[in-house]
């Protein structure tokens, strides 16, 4: 999966144990009702966003974790959460567009159609 926006922040990371770190990124969607994403990077992936600052664009490569808890009155707890592998700049707008799609005047024309043919198509 992935998400597309801009960074909105980008955390210090933080040893959470001995053997475990995580760094933290907010992802701001460009939609309609934009939408804080907030993706977790873990261990050496920790890395990848050293050099994303506040305002870029982004393309960001997401799992979806899940995970069960049993609290100590044995009532059974769900959480999600998003771990993201892999995060790239997107250009900038306009600098990468397609060439336009030509128009049909610089196409030739057809020269060797038959009506009389049956039209073999599926539809």
């Amino acid at each position: 999966m992935e998400v597309t926006g801009k960074v909105k922040v980008v955390n210090p990371e933080q040893q959470v144990s001995a053997s475990f770190k995580k760094r933290e990124l907010v992802v701001t969607t460009e939609e309609q009702y934009p939408q804080h994403i907030l993706i977790e990077f873990t261990q050496d992936k920790c890395d990848l966003l050293s050099s994303y600052k506040q305002g870029e664009a982004v393309k960001v490569s997401i799992n979806l974790r899940g995970r069960e808890w049993v609290n100590p009155q044995g009532e059974t707890r769900y959480f999600n959460s998003i771990q993201g592998w892999r995060i790239e700049r997107l250009a900038a707008e306009g600098a990468s567009q397609a060439a336009p799609m030509p128009t049909a005047e610089t196409f030739a024309p057809a020269t060797n159609v038959n009506d009389d043919e049956p039209d073999d198509l599926p539809f």
